[in-house]
């Protein structure tokens, strides 16, 4: 399952991140970028798309009004407000208008990661399923788009966003990761040793020895699988 996102988001640096962001999800490929709200609807009618990442704040109208139109023409769309809107009746009115999530800016790439890894779980939750399910299926699909708790334990100064990132990455590899691999694989800088340790004193990650080449051995880190 590929997931085709447009992006909407008129500033061009912002829209050149997320673009990147996308980019490096599996599962996930940006179908096209729109700077104003009339671009969005351009893209819209012009290719497929399943998830819209809105800006509230466009050039050419409000990304409410946006939502509205996408409803009223009962488009297949998910939205994810990706936007600095903090006004508590613009969180509202999304939320009345479907939107699956919100993402405050600034954010760092380990949010975003957590929110799309989300939406992707949620669909695959959706997708999974029969035409009628029962009680248990639909706290499974809105259950899919609530981050996981982390553990109560988690160490003074440890973020709970960085350390989903952290666990997910070394869960997709198919081969031990150094703390620097799993740095460069989630655009964070060389601060994961902490939460690879604290993934390991969990028992949720194991400690290997990595020889080879020049200069001193570096301990890798594997999930531990069922």
């Amino acid at each position: 399952m590929t997931i085709r996102v447009l992006i909407v988001e008129d500033e061009a640096i912002a829209a050149e991140a997320h673009r990147t962001y996308v980019g490096r999800l599996v599962d996930f490929e940006v179908a096209a970028v729109a700077a104003s709200f009339q671009e969005a609807v351009r893209a819209l009618s012009s290719q497929p798309v399943d998830l819209v990442l809105l800006d509230m704040n466009l050039p050419d109208g409000h990304g409410l009004d946006l939502l509205r139109q996408l409803r009223a023409t009962g488009g297949p769309y998910d939205v994810i407000a990706v936007t600095s809107a903090r006004d508590v009746d613009v969180v509202r009115q999304s939320v009345s208008q479907g939107v699956v999530a919100y993402l405050l800016k600034p954010f760092t790439f380990a949010m975003f990661e957590a929110k799309l890894r989300q939406y992707a779980a949620f669909r695959r939750t959706l997708d999974a399923g029969d035409d009628a399910i029962d009680q248990r299926g639909v706290d499974a699909v809105f259950g899919a788009m609530r981050p996981a708790p982390d553990d109560e334990r988690l160490p003074k100064g440890l973020s709970a966003e960085t350390l989903g990132a952290v666990r997910r990455t070394v869960g997709d590899a198919e081969h031990g990761l150094t703390a620097g691999e799993v740095a460069e694989t989630i655009g964070s800088s060389r601060v994961t040793p902490p939460y690879l340790e604290h993934l390991a004193d969990l028992g949720q990650t194991t400690r290997f020895t990595r020889y080879g080449g020049t200069g001193r051995p570096h301990v890798e880190y594997r999930a531990v699988r069922p």
